[in-house]
């Protein structure tokens, strides 16, 4: 049997194990993210959003059909090794992607409102459902994959005017000692108007089995409101993950999201802004550092639909022994979006001959008073200034972290959260002092 016919049949055989009906709720949302699911299908080598990414052709390998929407609890009583210390009491965690209140620990925080996404379903009906509707018109087949199958998700909503000081920490743990993984999970904030809210999200596992994890998150910034998220994804274990984060910002609204990819078996992240208020401000950073066979794969758009907004996106990236980059960055400036203001970077830095990068970056304007830029480098250290710094007596591979150091410094300078930029800038260190 040829690979492709493999490969079509896992597609078929997966669609045909998706049952919306074992789950109670939002069950209108499921069957018609499963009906565009069946048009879709599940992406090939020909498909132009994931051609550099193989993600069908890995998980038939590595997971049966119906293991895909199968629930997974975990029996480990370790799993809160994995969390940081500093997290404690300010952190919501989803182990195989079911919610666990023994794990999670939340202090006291009178103006944000955490309820599991079922519940949300009955106390905020309208706006969730056309969220989750919403969210149906996406194109990407694994966001409609989570749409039909999320197991649980949570529902999160700022209340107007307050400020919430220390970021939510929230928790992907996965324990994949005994089995392999597959879980999905959904996650809905809702930032009302002149808020500020900041989220950091971490991944981590233990167990050598194949994991597969599907993430949708959508973000509602209203007018006025701020939010900064981080997504830090550093799991050492064998993780497939597709993550679908879309932030709507409403007028005068801003949002900072950064996104630090450093471990993982692959991993695609699908970050969709939309730019619906004038006067918003978004600015969108990453920084990937791949090394061994991980591929990590960027995909953003930028799109414009009111004037008078700016957006900033710098993506960065050191890929060194098999591992492959992947960036493609869209952004769309509608006709009435003028007076906007869009940039957009993206540099890479390989660092062995069998490591590849592939970047794209894109610009569609239906605007003519606007002012915008994209580009794209990708090139290897810099020999000249290694044999500097050689010259001066610092050893090769000081040198070297030095200055791939530098390269990444200035992504991790973009963070305001001091506390946050300490503990990036450690992992970083760590990562490319023992990885590169």
């Amino acid at each position: 049997m040829s690979v492709a016919v493999e490969k079509n049949n896992f597609t078929k055989d997966l669609i045909q194990s998706i049952d919306p009906a074992q789950f109670k709720t939002a069950a209108d949302q499921r069957k018609l993210a499963l009906e565009k699911l069946i048009a879709i299908g599940l992406p090939e080598s020909k498909s132009e959003e994931y051609k550099f990414t193989p993600i069908t052709r890995l998980l038939s390998k590595q997971f049966e059909p119906n293991e895909i929407g199968r629930a997974y609890p975990s029996a480990a009583n370790n799993l809160a090794e994995l969390m940081d210390e500093a997290d404690r009491g300010h952190c919501v965690v989803f182990v195989n992607g079911a919610y666990d209140s023994k794990l999670s620990q939340l202090d006291n925080i009178a103006q944000v409102t955490i309820e599991s996404l079922t519940d949300a379903l009955e106390s905020h009906s309208a706006l969730v459902i056309d969220q989750l509707s919403r969210a149906n018109e996406s194109v990407d087949p694994f966001a409609l994959l989570n749409n039909a199958q999320w197991q649980e998700g949570l529902f999160i909503n700022v209340s107007r005017n307050s400020k919430v000081e220390r970021p939510l920490v929230i928790y992907h743990l996965f324990d994949a000692s005994n089995s392999k993984v597959a879980a999905h999970t959904r996650l809905f904030i809702n930032i009302e108007t002149s808020a500020e809210f900041s989220v950091s999200e971490k991944t981590n596992s233990i167990g050598s089995h194949s994991i597969f994890h599907t993430f949708n998150e959508d973000i509602i910034v209203n007018e006025n409101a701020s939010f900064k998220y981080t997504k830090i994804q550093n799991d050492p274990g064998r993780l497939i993950q597709v993550n679908n984060t879309t932030v709507q910002q409403h007028k005068s609204s801003r949002a900072d999201t950064y996104t630090f990819t450093l471990n993982g078996k692959l991993i695609r992240n699908n970050l969709n802004i939309l730019i619906d208020g004038e006067g918003c401000e978004s600015h969108f950073n990453g920084l990937y550092l791949l090394d061994g066979d991980t591929l990590a794969d960027n995909h953003t758009t930028v799109d414009h639909k009111k004037p008078n907004s700016f957006s900033n996106e710098l993506y960065k990236g050191l890929m060194d022994g098999k591992s492959k980059g992947i960036f493609n960055g869209k952004i769309y400036v509608r006709p009435h979006a003028q007076k906007t203001n869009a940039f957009q970077s993206n540099r890479n830095i390989l660092l062995s001959d069998t490591a590849t990068i592939n970047t794209k970056p894109q610009l569609e304007i239906w605007a003519d008073d606007v002012k915008c830029s994209h580009g794209c480098t990708s090139g290897q250290l810099d020999t000249e200034a290694l044999f500097y710094l050689q010259s001066r007596g610092i050893p090769k591979a000081t040198a070297k972290a030095m200055l791939l150091y530098a390269f990444a410094g200035e992504v991790l300078e973009t963070i305001q959260d001091e506390e946050l930029k300490v503990y990036l800038d450690n992992l970083v260190s760590a990562k490319l002092h023992k990885s590169f």
